[in-house]
């Protein structure tokens, strides 16, 4: 499947980007090697650090549509540097731990996407107020409400809180979708972060293709 396009509604804050990942070989047979690792720490001297302007920005994007970023519902941005704090960041596959590993520095949400669990046409928009998903396999569910999110045919798969189960990554994945859900008020950092992300992808030995946003 071939990817040039995603469809973005009107949002007077949103600056994301977005590209596919095809994997040299399925996630499960591509181990996260050791200097990717040693990014999921804050003590890596990153390209890109997080502040409390940052994080109010992003919470300021998300509460446009009236969606709540606080307790469980946070940016999942916030999240990874808790868990970071608490020695509770570990591996997952070289997708996610890329993800992460700029998510945390950055202080950008990003969601990364099964494209063979999902299903085209593919949009970002504000979910309706009566929408959920399930977001892990204990079968716990999110309110998505007045939050921004990525949509397939099947309807919404991720966001920057939590993706949905149903298109997460798995040791079989070789093709992901990658969604950096930045906000304008933080002028060029979604680029910075896409550059820095897509180069770090690259290392791991993904091939990267741009994704146009209209």
């Amino acid at each position: 499947m071939t990817l040039g396009t995603l469809t973005v509604e009107p949002h007077p804050l949103l600056d994301a980007q977005a590209f596919v990942t095809t994997w040299p070989a399925s996630l499960g047979e591509l181990p996260s090697p050791p200097w990717l690792i040693e990014q999921l720490t804050l003590a890596f001297q990153a390209p890109l650090r997080s502040d409390d302007g940052v994080r109010e920005a992003v919470r300021a994007l998300l509460r446009h549509g009236g969606y709540k970023p606080t307790g469980r519902g946070k940016p999942a941005s916030e999240y990874l540097l808790r868990a970071q704090g608490e020695g509770k960041l570990g591996s997952i596959n070289a997708a996610v731990d890329v993800c992460n590993a700029v998510s945390l520095h950055s202080g950008l949400p990003i969601s990364v996407v099964d494209l063979d669990r999902a299903a085209p046409p593919f949009r970002v928009g504000v979910a309706a107020a009566s929408a959920s998903y399930v977001f892990n396999a204990s079968g716990q569910s999110i309110d998505l409400g007045g939050l921004l999110c990525l949509f397939d045919a099947q309807g919404p798969c991720a966001n920057a809180v939590k993706d949905a189960q149903r298109t997460k990554t798995s040791s079989g994945s070789t093709r992901t979708l990658s969604v950096i859900w930045g906000t304008r008020t933080l002028a060029g950092r979604t680029a910075q972060t896409t550059e820095w992300y897509r180069a770090l992808t690259e290392r791991v030995g993904g091939t990267t293709q741009s994704i146009d946003l209209r």
